[in-house]
C-alpha cells in the first residue's frame, strides 16, 4: 500500500545493466513503459527516441524488502514519519516495508489499522505493509482483534514486547494458524533482564553498566519453537543476536518447525568490543559479543538466517544523547543496510552476491509475501545500483528523522543511484 501519482512516472530503458533475473545476472537492457518491465537483448526492443539511463557497470536489483521497519506514525511523528521513513527506505533502495506496531493507537483492531492505513495512502512513497499486533496495547494480556485485521495486516507482533505468557502465544499461535498468518515474535524473557542495557560481557564489566544476558532472548525462542511445533503456526523470530538463537533455529529448522528468523546489519559488523560510550550504540537487543556475531556471520552462510532486516529505530536526538544507559533503545539503518552487509559479507568474500540478494528480497519476499522478482511484464519495482561507489556514511545525509547509527564515519561500498516503485522514480541521486 502505498501513495499514488506523486512521484515522476518513468518510461525509458536502463540499457547494458546487470540485472538479478531470478537467481543470477544477466547483461541486459530493461525497458520501463506504463508501469512494467520488458527485458531485452542489449540495444534490442525499443524505439530510437526512448530515453536512456546508461548503466554500463551498474547493478539492477528488484526492490529490496524489509520486514522489521519502525516508521513511527501515527503516535510518535517527532521520531519519524511514513513520509520521511518511506523516503529513506527508497533511498536505500528498499520498494516494500513492514511497518512496526509500536505505535499511538497501536494496531490491534480494525479500527486502529485504519489510523495508520490511511496515512500510509496518503503518504508513503513505497509499499509499506502494516503489522497487527499479537496482543491488545500490546501489553500480552489479551488477544488482538486478529480477525478482523488479517486481510490487511502483512503478519502479526507485539515487537518491542515479548508475550510473555505460554498460554497467550499459544492462544495466538493458533489463531494465526486459523488465518494462515505468521506470528513475528520479539523474543525477550522480562525476568531475565535485571536492569540491564548493553551485552552482559566484557564492555559492561570493564565499564560498570548493567548487562543483559543472552538467556533472555534464547530462552523465549525456545519455548516459541516448542509452541510453533506444537500448534503448526508460520514462526517467524526477530533480529536474532546471540549463537544460541542461532542454534536452535538450526535444529528447529531440521525438525520440520515452519520457522524462519532475521538479523540486523550492525550485528553482523559490530560487537561489544567495538562499544563506544554513545548512544547510537544502543539498540535492542544489545551488540553482543564477537563468537556471537560470528555465530550469526555461520547462520547467514548456511542459511540459518533467512533474511536481514534492519530494525530501521529512529528516536530524536535528544532521546540518543543520553550515552548508554540513558539513552533510548534502537539505531537507525534502512539507508545503510544493502552497502553494510555489501561491504562485510559480499567484498569480504563470505557471501557471493547472490546470496545477498536472497537475503534482501527474495526470501523476505516469499515468506511474507511481499514484493516481487523482475521478469518480462513485472511491475517496475526495482533499485539501481553502483557498486564500485563508496562513501563515508554521514548522519547528517540521511533522509530519515533519526540520526543515530554505529555506522557514522564508516566506508562503505554501493550506492544507490535509483528506485523505481510503482513504475515512479521515488529516489534518484542528485535530485531533491
Amino acid at each position: 500500500m502505498r501513495a499514488k501519482g506523486a512521484f515522476c512516472s518513468v518510461n525509458c530503458v536502463f540499457k547494458s545493466a546487470e540485472v538479478f533475473l531470478g537467481n543470477s545476472f544477466s547483461t541486459v537492457d530493461v525497458i520501463v513503459d506504463n508501469g512494467t518491465v520488458s527485458i531485452c537483448d542489449i540495444g534490442a526492443g525499443y524505439s530510437s527516441g526512448t530515453p536512456v539511463f546508461d548503466c554500463a557497470g551498474k547493478y539492477i536489483f528488484p526492490g529490496f524488502a524489509d520486514v522489521h521497519v519502525h516508521l513511527r506514525e501515527p503516535g510518535f511523528f517527532y521520531k519519524e514519519s511514513i513520509a520521511t521513513g518511506t523516503m529513506a527506505a527508497a533511498r536505500g533502495g528498499f520498494t516494500d516495508v513492514c511497518a512496526m506496531p509500536n505505535l499511538d493507537p497501536v494496531p490491534d483492531s480494525i479500527d486502529h489499522l485504519e489510523v495508520q492505513m490511511d496515512i500510509i495512502r496518503r503518504d508513503a512513497c513505497i509499499n509499506v505493509h502494516p503489522y497487527g499486533a499479537i496482543t491488545i496495547d500490546r501489553k500480552g494480556e489479551k488477544l488482538s482483534d486478529m480477525a478482523s485485521m488479517a486481510r490487511y495486516a502483512v503478519a502479526f507482533s507485539d515487537d518491542g514486547s515479548g508475550v510473555q505468557n505460554d498460554g497467550m502465544m499459544r492462544e495466538a499461535m493458533l489463531e494465526a494458524k486459523r488465518l494462515n498468518k505468521i506470528i513475528a515474535a520479539h523474543c525477550e524473557v522480562n525476568e531475565l533482564l535485571r536492569g540491564g542495557y548493553i551485552h552482559d560481557g566484557e564492555y559492561a564489566r570493564a565499564h560498570g553498566h548493567k548487562g543483559i544476558c543472552s538467556e533472555s532472548e534464547w530462552r523465549q525462542i525456545a519455548r516459541d519453537i516448542e509452541l510453533a511445533a506444537e500448534t503448526g503456526c508460520k514462526y517467524h523470530v526477530c533480529h536474532i543476536s546471540c549463537a544460541e538463537s542461532v542454534e536452535l533455529i538450526r535444529q528447529a529448522k531440521k525438525s520440520g518447525v515452519d520457522i524462519t528468523c532475521e538479523t540486523a546489519p550492525h550485528y553482523l559488523v559490530f560487537c561489544d568490543e567495538d562499544m563506544q560510550e554513545d548512544g547510537r550504540f544502543k539498540m535492542n537487543p544489545p551488540l553482543r559479543s564477537r563468537r556471537d556475531m560470528d555465530a550469526l556471520i555461520e547462520g547467514i552462510v548456511d542459511g540459518t538466517i533467512d533474511m536481514i532486516a534492519t530494525d530501521h529505530a529512529p528516536h530524536s536526538a535528544e532521546e540518543k544523547s543520553r550515552g548508554l544507559r540513558d539513552s533510548a533503545m534502537g539505531v537507525v539503518g534502512i539507508e545503510t543496510s544493502f552497502a553494510a552487509c555489501y561491504t562485510k559479507l559480499v567484498r569480504e568474500g563470505i557471501i557471493p552476491l547472490t546470496k545477498l540478494v536472497e537475503l534482501m528480497h527474495t526470501n523476505p519476499s516469499k515468506r511474507f509475501g511481499i514484493g516481487h522478482e523482475l521478469y518480462e511484464g513485472a511491475g517496475a519495482d526495482f533499485t539501481v545500483f553502483d557498486l564500485e561507489k563508496s562513501y563515508i556514511v554521514n548522519e547528517n545525509e540521511f533522509l530519515s528523522k533519526g540520526r543515530a547509527t554505529p555506522f557514522i564515519g564508516k566506508t562503505l561500498y554501493g550506492r544507490c543511484l535509483m528506485t523505481v516503485c510503482g513504475g515512479e522514480i521515488v529516489w534518484e541521486e542528485g535530485k531533491k
